[in-house]
C-alpha cells in the first residue's frame, strides 16, 4: 500500500539531515512525501529535492515574558491550522517529527487529526518538542538505546533505530580503515558545525603546532573553518610547517571522512551518527552549551567504546589536545581499533529501521479500526 507520509523537521542540519535520509527510503518504497519546515530547512542544498515542501508558521520562547510566549502560541496555532489543511490535501496517513521548535504544529495537525504520529530523537537526551509530546504519539524511534528524558511511561513504544545518515556515509562504510605508520601521512579531519567551529579554529591549530616536527612533518589537516576564522588558521598552519586544507564548506565531506585517520569534531547528534556509520575515531570536544549538555551524552557511548576521546570544552586547552593527538599518531593499533569499534556503535540500516516503524504504525491503527468495526 502506497503511503503518504508528513515530515515535520526543525531548520537545522541536525533535524533535516536523518529526516531526509528517512524521506529517500520511503520514497524508495514508494510513498509519498511532504516536508513541513521553517525557512532555515529549506536552505540545505540537495535535501527534500523530490518532496511536497511547505513552510509553517511557528515559533519558540523562553524566560518569564508572558507576551513572548503569548505570541509563540499563536504563532503554533496558525502553524497548526495550515499543517491540518495541508495533512488533508496530501491525505496523509502518518505525520513523522524530527525535533526543533519548528517540527510542533505539524505534528499537533497529526495529532489533532487522529494520525498515527511517530517521532525521532536525534540524540541521548529527548528534546523539548519530544519531551512535551512523547505521551501523545504512537511511536518513538530512538538513535541511542539508553536516551534520558524518556519517560517510563513511554518505554513501551521506544524503538531503536539508530539514527539515519546520507548514502555517501554508508559509501565511506565500506572504505577500509588503515592506520598510517610512522612514515606515512597521517590525515586529520577538523569538523565543528555552525556553533562548533570557533574553538576549533583556534585550539587546533595551537595543538598543532606543539607536536614535535617529525609528526607534524606527516600532518595532513582538512578543517571546517567560519569565513572569519579561515585566514588566521591557514596562517597558523603555514608557520607550523603542516599541509593544511581550510574551508568553510565541502560538499565532499563523506568523502573526506572516508579519507581521514582521525576526527577533531563536536559530538552532535548527525557527527555521532556519521562518525558511528563510517568507522572513523574521533576526539570530541561537547558544545558546552548544548541543551541538557547532550553532546556530553552523545559522547559518552562512544568513547566507553573504546572509539575515541572525550576532551569537555572547559578543560580543553592546546597541550591536552597535542597529548591526545601524539598517542593517536604513535599507535597505529590502538588507532585502528578505536576505528573499529566506532564501526560496531554505527547502525546502517537506521532509515530502514525509521520506515518500518512507520509502515508498521499505519498498519496497526487500520488493524484497530477494521476491529472497531467488525465489533
Amino acid at each position: 500500500m502506497s503511503l503518504s507520509v508528513l515530515i515535520a523537521a526543525g531548520g537545522t542540519g541536525g533535524h533535516m539531515i536523518p529526516a531526509h535520509a528517512l524521506s529517500e527510503e520511503l520514497m524508495r518504497r514508494g510513498h509519498k512525501v511532504t516536508l513541513l519546515t521553517d525557512a532555515r530547512g529549506l536552505r540545505f542544498p540537495g535535501l527534500f529535492e523530490a518532496a511536497d515542501k511547505h513552510v509553517l508558521e511557528s515559533a519558540t520562547a523562553s524566560g518569564m515574558n508572558p507576551v513572548a510566549w503569548a505570541k509563540a502560541a499563536v504563532s503554533i496555532l496558525r502553524g497548526r491550522r495550515a499543517g491540518r489543511r495541508i495533512a488533508v490535501d496530501a491525505r496523509a496517513n502518518a505525520v513523522v517529527g524530527f525535533g526543533g521548535y519548528p517540527s510542533l504544529p505539524g505534528l499537533l495537525a497529526g495529532v489533532a487529526l487522529g494520525l498515527p504520529i511517530v517521532i525521532h530523537e536525534q540524540n541521548a537526551v529527548l528534546g523539548r518538542v519530544n519531551r512535551q509530546l512523547q505521551g501523545r504519539v504512537s511511536a518513538i524511534g530512538l538513535s541511542y538505546a539508553t536516551t534520558l528524558r524518556l519517560d517510563t511511561a513511554n518505554e513501551g513504544k521506544a524503538v531503536h533505530t539508530g539514527n539515519p545518515v546520507r548514502p555517501a556515509i554508508l559509501a565511506a562504510r565500506d572504505v577500509a580503515f588503515d592506520a598510517p605508520t610512522a612514515d606515512k601521512p597521517f590525515r586529520l579531519l577538523v569538523v565543528g558545525g555552525s556553533q562548533g567551529a570557533r574553538i576549533l579554529g583556534r585550539l587546533v591549530p595551537e595543538a598543532v603546532a606543539t607536536l614535535p616536527a617529525e609528526l607534524r612533518a606527516r600532518l595532513r589537516v582538512e578543517q571546517q573553518c567560519r569565513a572569519e576564522d579561515l585566514s588566521p588558521v591557514l596562517a597558523a598552519y603555514e608557520a607550523a610547517g603542516v599541509e593544511a586544507d581550510c574551508q568553510t564548506y565541502w560538499a565532499d565531506l563523506p568523502e573526506r571522512l572516508a579519507k581521514s585517520h582521525l576526527v577533531i569534531s563536536r559530538s552532535g547528534a548527525s557527527t555521532m551518527a556519521e562518525l558511528m556509520a563510517a568507522g572513523r575515531p574521533a576526539i570530541l570536544i561537547p558544545f558546552a552549551a548544548a541543551t541538557d549538555d547532550h553532546q556530553t551524552v552523545n559522547a559518552a557511548g562512544f568513547v566507553s567504546a573504546g572509539a575515541g576521546m572525550l576532551l569537555p570544552e572547559a578543560e580543553a586547552n592546546a597541550a591536552k589536545l597535542a597529548g591526545h593527538l601524539r598517542g593517536f599518531m604513535g599507535s597505529p593499533e590502538a588507532l585502528q581499533g578505536a576505528a573499529a569499534a566506532a564501526r560496531s556503535l554505527g547502525i546502517p540500516d537506521a532509515a530502514a529501521r525509521l520506515a518500518d516503524l512507520v509502515e508498521h504504525e499505519v498498519r496497526a491503527l487500520a488493524r484497530d479500526g477494521a476491529a472497531r468495526v467488525a465489533a
